[in-house]
């Protein structure tokens, strides 16, 4: 979202990550697009300099649906009085995100056959178009600036030899999201369908996504099955959460099993990610607020054994899992543990750490999930100008 023209040259680290957000007079248009509203805004000196507006996304033809894009950028010109230096922004997929290509979305119908969305901004404004996944850079943000950090920070003053340097994030809310950043990279797939999570089976439902179960939709329809009321009436997710905490009056047994489903698949579907990526995990999105109620089952679940076809109990992963929202898990998971131990077959004497425990926790967005977006954009955007130079 932020660009600098002190790109070239730098070597991008969370360490450095605000030394490169120097004064400078770089404005970014900003646009965080969903299905059902276009939110706008500009930033300059990493802050936004006008009040963030919405625009409705629903048009009756394409034309008009880009055109409110277009002009929703023509009004942040307007407002802020200058000319952008280049516009980032997050879209919903399937896409080319390499090529700014927005394929056929299920709440934006008009899209159908795919739209240079990038090409015709460019031509525009004839400025750079950056464009991700909201998923992708919630979690790139929170790698540079946020929970990736703050672990390894830990780490650092209890005298840790370990760090962690992948992380999984995910978002929950309308729907599913997720995103991988891998050895420092954004991974991004061949397809631009890299941490595409939502994808993943169901744990309970085989028949369907687990997005069908982490949503807003899935609290929704198992609180309304348990406590054996029609859907249309059943409230919204915060005010099941209430529920559950005992803060509200309610049936709190369905509020319990609404949010013990979604740890239960959500859970399955990270376990199936850390297999393959070996990394902390960042949970953020509006449903993320409820993580008191979710959150030690989720791990719970995520140590939970496999019992293989002979009755014998299986660990669920090669590591284990640690509740960062709790301070004493936390505490563990960040300990100094292992030892030195001696080199062997040598004639001198020589010594190398060696800590046997392998751990990953599991923790909710530091920065919060739009902070985590704007900052992974910014961080997107100069890499692609430090590249160009």
């Amino acid at each position: 979202m932020f660009v600098c023209n002190h790109a070239k040259n730098l070597i991008f680290t969370p360490q450095n990550l605000f030394e490169m957000m120097i004064p400078d007079k770089h404005t970014i248009f900003v646009l965080d697009a969903g299905g059902t509203g276009f939110k706008f805004s500009a930033v300059r000196n990493a802050k936004e300099i006008i009040e963030p507006f919405t625009i409705p996304a629903a048009g009756k033809t394409l034309d008009e649906v880009l055109g409110k894009i277009t002009q929703g950028f023509r009004m942040v010109q307007q407002q802020c009085g200058c000319q952008p230096s280049a516009i980032s922004f997050c879209f919903p997929g399937p896409a080319d995100y390499a090529n700014g290509i927005i394929g056929d979305l299920e709440n934006l119908p008009h899209f159908k056959g795919g739209v240079a969305l990038k090409a015709m901004l460019e031509e525009q404004f004839r400025v750079p178009v950056y464009i991700n996944n909201d998923g992708d850079l919630f979690t790139y943000g929170e790698s540079l600036a946020g929970l990736l950090p703050e672990v390894n920070r830990l780490l650092e003053q209890q005298g840790s030899h370990k760090r962690y340097n992948n992380l999984i994030g995910v978002t929950l809310g309308t729907g599913f999201g997720g995103g991988i950043m891998f050895e420092g990279k954004l991974l991004r797939g061949d397809n631009s369908a890299g941490g595409e999570i939502n994808r993943m089976r169901n744990l309970l439902y085989p028949a369907t996504s687990a997005e069908d179960s982490i949503s807003i939709r899935g609290i929704k329809r198992v609180f309304a099955r348990e406590a054996n009321i029609d859907l249309a009436a059943c409230p919204e997710p915060f005010a099941i959460y209430e529920i559950a905490m005992g803060r509200k009056d309610g049936n709190r047994l369905a509020a319990l099993k609404a949010w013990d489903e979604m740890a239960k698949v959500l859970a399955d579907a990270i376990a199936n990610a850390v297999t393959l990526v070996d990394g902390l995990v960042v949970i953020g999105g509006g449903l993320s607020g409820a993580w008191p109620v979710f959150m030690d089952k989720l791990v719970s679940y995520l140590n939970s054994p496999f019992t293989d076809l002979k009755g014998k109990k299986v660990e669920r992963l090669e590591v284990k899992a640690y509740n960062l929202q709790n301070e004493r898990e936390l505490i563990n998971f960040t300990e100094n543990t292992g030892e030195m131990i001696k080199v062997p077959g040598i004639e001198r004497e020589a010594w190398i750490w060696y800590d046997p425990s392998k751990k990953i926790g599991v923790g909710v967005s530091r920065l919060g999930t739009s902070s985590a977006v704007a900052i992974g954009a910014y961080a997107y955007a100069m890499d692609q100008l430090n590249q160009q130079e």
